[in-house]
């Protein structure tokens, strides 16, 4: 007899900047989640869906555990984030990064068993080919494997590809038996337009240091299709005057690197012709109020 399809809901965790959102899309096949090299990029819980002819895998890529690091009122709402996703989960990915194990780690893990001390756990050592050594991968690995914690343990690069098809098996071998839960075609369970918004901000965590990428969010004004092209209009918000002058650049020439880069992300993942038009305004305090945090998209589906 055939083995019996697969599906079910997969939370990715870890420390922030360990690579989840880039190993998400690599092993959904395409870009969904959005990756810079800077901590606390992702914020918000985002469905990726990778259905094969014997599985369909739900990929619940989680913002890292801030552990305070962020404002407060934004720092719950990604801590909360994180947290539904894994009482969602059938299984949990836990993704630490080579060349060792951290005390940050450590913590995830705690906090992976407390709250779901049932759900098997699966830990994804990523950024193997940093290792100039391979043979430096197997003490770690033999001491990961003795702490008893984990179903399994696979070594992957998330960035260069590397053993995802072999994490993809043995995750699948922790899903339910059932049907589909999400029509086949279907990539995630988030709109085009916050995507869109999505896009925008990590060409903002890409191209700017210090806290300018951290006191900034972004919101669609209008998304509509004129004549065959498709108009995004996006304001991205700050919290101080400072801070516009140095996203806006000499001249716009910052507002405009963000808006062509982003632009081309979204021709390219949305396969049609884009017209992006970009403002930034200042709104104070918006990381620490929780009804500013509401109307910008945080803790509620786009």
């Amino acid at each position: 007899m055939a083995d019996p399809f697969k599906s079910g809901y997969i939370a990715v965790v870890g420390r922030p900047n360990v690579g989840k959102s880039t190993l998400i899309n690599g092993l959904l096949g395409q870009k969904l989640v959005i990756t810079s090299p800077k901590p606390q990029t992702t914020r918000h819980r985002i469905l990726g869906i990778k259905t094969t002819p014997n599985a369909q895998y739900l990929y619940l890529d989680t913002p890292g555990l801030t552990g305070g690091s962020a404002p407060g009122g934004l720092a719950r709402t990604m801590d909360r984030a994180a947290s539904e996703a894994l009482s969602e989960a059938d299984c949990v990915v836990l993704v630490a990064a080579c060349p060792r194990w951290r005390e940050e780690d450590e913590r995830v893990c705690a906090w992976v068993r407390a709250h779901a001390p049932d759900r098997p756990i699966v830990l994804a050592v990523n950024k193997v080919d940093r290792l100039a050594a391979k043979e430096a991968l197997l003490p770690l690995m033999a001491d990961l494997a003795a702490r008893g914690v984990f179903a399994d343990i696979v070594p992957v690069s998330a960035r260069g590809g590397t053993n995802l098809d072999a994490l993809a098996t043995v995750i699948a071998a922790h899903l339910p038996a059932r049907a589909p839960l999400y029509p086949e075609e279907q990539l995630s369970d988030r709109s085009e337009r916050f995507l869109a918004a999505e896009f925008v901000r990590e060409q903002v965590f890409r191209r700017f240091a210090k806290e300018i990428p951290y006191v900034t969010t972004v919101s669609i004004e209008e998304f509509r299709v004129v004549r065959g092209l498709l108009r995004i209009r996006a304001v991205i918000y700050v919290e101080k005057e400072g801070q516009k002058a140095i996203l806006v650049g000499r001249s716009g020439a910052g507002l405009k690197a963000v808006g062509t880069s982003a632009r081309r992300v979204l021709e390219s993942h949305l396969g049609r012709k884009v017209y992006l038009g970009l403002w930034v305004k200042v709104r104070g305090g918006w990381a620490d109020n929780a009804q500013a945090l509401r109307g910008l998209g945080y803790g509620g589906d786009n």
